[in-house]
């Protein structure tokens, strides 16, 4: 009897945790996360950070990045490295943005997704 061993992705909640304890490691600021179950068919969660400089904003994504990849996230997308005004991190079911203070500003990416929902909070 032949069996089949397969390397389970870590769950959705695991995935959050991490990157949220990887983000106040980091000390990112004013991070909020947004619970996109049932209006997202893309992710789950997505999470807006901000960094105080652009070497702060690739040493978050940077950081989190990694935390992923080590516990066994295989397919991580990131976009924005080069110039770390804004750097996206996606994970599949959790999306990181992690901004520069005015790019965050400029963007407002809270109010495209929280507007008439009670389903983000600060942490």
């Amino acid at each position: 009897m032949d069996s089949v061993i397969s390397e389970a992705q870590p769950d959705v909640e695991q995935n959050l945790k991490l990157i949220l304890s990887r983000l106040e490691d980091m000390k990112a600021e004013d991070v909020l996360t947004i619970d996109l179950r049932g209006r997202s068919a893309v992710s789950d969660y997505m999470v807006i950070v901000t960094g105080r400089s652009n070497r702060h904003v690739g040493a978050i994504a940077e950081t989190v990045a990694r935390g992923l990849k080590d516990i066994g996230v295989k397919k991580i997308r990131t976009e924005g490295m080069p110039n770390c005004d804004w750097v996206l991190i996606d994970s599949g079911d959790v999306v990181v943005h992690v901004f520069r203070p005015e790019v965050r500003e400029f963007y407002n990416l809270e109010r495209l997704w929280i507007q008439n929902t009670a389903t983000a909070k600060t942490v």
